[in-house]
């Protein structure tokens, strides 16, 4: 029998090993793909209020996806033990956080970036949702890095850091507040644009990204060897119009000396050049060794709570 810090370990090192090893789960039948094409019809519905529609949906869909993980993740708790809980609710975290394919997508564009533009252009549209056909390689590299910073934060960090947080009140509540993060920036994703149906999905991510967006800047500083890059990153932080995307863009342009800009939005660290490729690879690497001290930190705080 092992208790809640024991299980968060647990949790947590599946969610590592999994990640470490198998990356992703198949994608025909991976759920936040599933959840994808419910959100697509979603989408497609009309509404007479769209704005109190969206809003709905952005509530219902993350609140549907924490409800199934804590009930799996509780029925298992009920029917075995709480290891076996534990080890379900790694699962979750796993589906629920990714930085592999992350990190993946990122270098086939900027490996690609100096040698095939094209073919960097076509790769970057699994990380962002310009429009890249006129972009020059500089702003695609710069595109690629930026996404680096922001799903780091989004799409690793945030549902981990619910997962911590939440697993303090219970392992199955762990579970349910990983999916819910899951799920808001699923929706904010694919809904979140200017528009009256994405408005509901983009505010609840601005409030539920709003402390991982910060907590990402010394994870990201320390990942690539600058722990004083928040600090100078302060300066343009609020330059985007996202009042969280900020901080981990501009953390790592900072740290990694590198202008990031999107034309005609927004550009951090602009006394910078834009990225090259080895600075691409940089911003890679120092991604990977935030995820690790990220892992380490989350079960840390389970080893000190088993101890």
């Amino acid at each position: 029998m092992i208790d809640s810090g024991g299980a968060l370990v647990v949790s947590v090192g599946v969610a590592a090993g999994l990640e470490a090893t198998v990356g992703e789960p198949p994608a025909d039948g991976h759920p936040v793909a599933l959840l994808g094409r419910v959100i697509g019809r979603l989408e497609r519905r009309r509404s007479p209020v769209p704005r109190l529609a969206g809003a709905v949906y952005a509530l219902a869909v993350p609140t549907g996806c924490a409800l199934v993980a804590y009930g799996l993740v509780g029925l298992a708790e009920a029917g075995s033990t709480t290891l076996s809980a534990a080890i379900v609710a790694g699962l979750v975290l796993w589906i629920a956080s990714s930085v592999r394919m992350l990190t993946g997508s990122a270098r086939r564009v900027v490996e690609s970036s100096d040698t095939d533009l094209d073919a960097a252009r076509e790769a970057l549209l699994a990380l962002v949702g310009r429009d890249a056909a006129e972009l020059s390689s500089d702003l695609v590299r710069s595109a690629a890095v930026e996404s680096l910073a922001e799903n780091f934060s989004d799409g690793f960090l945030a549902p981990l850091s619910a997962f911590v947080a939440l697993s303090f009140v219970s392992i199955p509540a762990a579970a349910a507040g990983a999916a819910f993060i899951k799920g808001a920036n699923t929706m904010d994703s694919m809904l979140g644009y200017p528009g009256p149906f994405g408005w509901g999905s983009a505010r609840l991510d601005d409030l539920v990204m709003f402390v991982p967006a910060r907590l990402s800047a010394p994870f990201l500083a320390l990942g690539a060897g600058d722990p004083d890059a928040p600090l100078r990153a302060r300066r343009y932080v609020h330059n985007p119009a996202s009042p969280n995307a900020g901080w981990p863009m501009g953390t790592l342009a900072a740290a990694l000396n590198v202008r990031l800009e999107k034309p005609g939005v927004y550009t951090l660290n602009g006394v910078a050049s834009h990225p090259t490729v080895p600075d691409g690879r940089d911003a890679i690497d120092a991604i990977r060794r935030a995820a690790v001290l990220v892992y380490a930190s989350a079960a840390l705080v389970g080893v000190v709570r088993w101890l």
